[in-house]
């Protein structure tokens, strides 16, 4: 975890660091916050998100109301020092009006953007924890085999739909494509960072 002493607040006029807040599991920026020494000390030490608020003028750590908090994951400087990349699970939504990011505006589509990321880590979670009465938990109790052939059933369903061009059945059978591709890559140890890395290895 970064230091504070590392950092370059001088640089700003308020001796504030912004701090950006990333949900770790979806990557869908949350919020912008602010944070002096203590409200950073205050964060690494309780793991949960603290700013300084500007307009309280006192320590306000998120959630101290609403039972939202911002869980600490991670904390990054950028490249001039002078600005944090705070990585959180946020519990519950961070948005004061309720919603799951500050940024969603009126676009329904930014409350799910990122979502089959946070699905990934239900399923790592439910491979984890093994809970009774799971689907998950069935798939990965019956093995990799089984996995795969819900894998295939569930691609030859998509394929279907795609050529009668049925779009939303076609959506339909395309995601539970993906829910069981996910739960394929997590009976085998990888993710969809592994995939990333590969296609971003072609890509160059």
């Amino acid at each position: 975890m970064i230091d504070f002493n590392e950092l370059d607040a001088a640089k700003n006029s308020d001796g504030l660091i912004p701090a950006i807040i990333q949900d770790d599991r979806t990557l869908q920026v949350l919020m912008l916050g602010y944070m002096d020494r203590e409200a950073f000390e205050k964060t690494v030490a309780e793991g949960r998100v603290t700013f300084y608020s500007r307009t309280k003028g006192r320590l306000w750590t998120k959630g101290e109301t609403s039972g939202h908090y911002l869980e600490l994951v991670s904390m990054a400087a950028d490249c001039d020092r002078d600005t944090l990349l705070v990585r959180v699970i946020p519990h519950g939504p961070t948005c004061h009006n309720g919603t799951k990011t500050c940024f969603a505006g009126t676009a329904p589509e930014n409350e799910t953007e990122g979502f089959i990321r946070y699905l990934q880590s239900v399923i790592q979670g439910r491979h984890r924890d093994m809970p009774e009465g799971s689907y998950t938990t069935r798939l990965f109790t019956k093995g990799v085999n089984k996995i795969a052939q819900k894998v295939g059933e569930e691609a030859v369903e998509t394929v279907i739909e795609a050529v009668a061009q049925h779009r939303e059945d076609f959506i339909y059978e395309a995601s539970d494509l993906i829910y069981h591709l996910l739960v394929l890559l997590e009976a085998n140890g990888c993710s969809i960072a592994d995939l990333e890395k590969e296609l971003a290895k072609r890509h160059k």
